[in-house]
């Protein structure tokens, strides 16, 4: 008695030409998607906030185009490189609403998996420095203090997240950055504060001895 193989072939290629062409699909959408966040970002220090929506905007249907396109395939919705496009996706969100002085959005409002936002939240903190170095460059004020404030407070969500990588997706290692980062951004700000007390004292100092 021959096996029935020939209907099992077909089945399994019907399914893996379904598969195959999905994932596809999706790699071209998550490097659209990774490209429109990095360029929302960019916006967003340049503080073009028009073209960071308009971006986002664009990010927002891709993402919403890999959530539908990938609905019959979790194991590829899952992929390292499908989460890694929904990150950025987060990440450029988060820097856009706390810069520009928005609610922050939270992973249900974003349709990402928790530990995906958790990771780009983790990341945000990299363009929170940048963002507050572009203040610093014109001198101290308060909103670089607000700005290492919100670095402070994503920290310390992410402390509370000890749980193995397996779970969280790596997001460790992107904390012990976070950290590093923060710490580099304090001595910074706390730098420029210094460096502007000073500058107060020689004014006053020169305005006396005008006198």
């Amino acid at each position: 008695m021959l096996l029935p193989l020939d209907t099992l072939a077909e089945r399994a290629l019907q399914d893996f030409e379904a598969r195959n062409a999905a994932r596809e699909q999706a790699l071209t959408h998550a490097r659209h998607l990774v490209r429109a966040c990095a360029r929302a970002i960019q916006a967003v220090h340049r503080e073009d906030f028009e073209a960071a929506r308009r971006f986002l905007q664009t990010g927002q249907e891709l993402a919403q185009r890999l959530r539908t396109d990938l609905a019959d395939y979790p194991d590829l919705f899952y992929a390292g490189y499908t989460q890694d496009a929904l990150k950025e996706y987060a990440e450029a969100n988060i820097v856009y609403s706390l810069i520009a002085g928005h609610p922050l959005p939270m992973p249900d409002d974003l349709q990402v998996p928790t530990n995906t936002y958790l990771r780009g939240l983790a990341e945000a903190v990299g363009e929170l420095r940048r963002h507050t170095l572009n203040i610093l460059r014109h001198g101290y004020s308060e909103r670089a203090e607000t700005m290492l404030a919100y670095m402070d407070e994503i920290y310390g969500l992410l402390i509370m997240m000890d749980y193995p990588d397996a779970i969280t997706g790596g997001l460790r290692r992107l904390t012990d950055i976070a950290r590093s980062l923060i710490e580099r951004t304090r001595g910074d700000v706390t730098l420029s504060l210094r460096l502007q007390e000073v500058e107060t004292l020689l004014r006053d100092w020169r305005q006396q001895q005008g006198d």
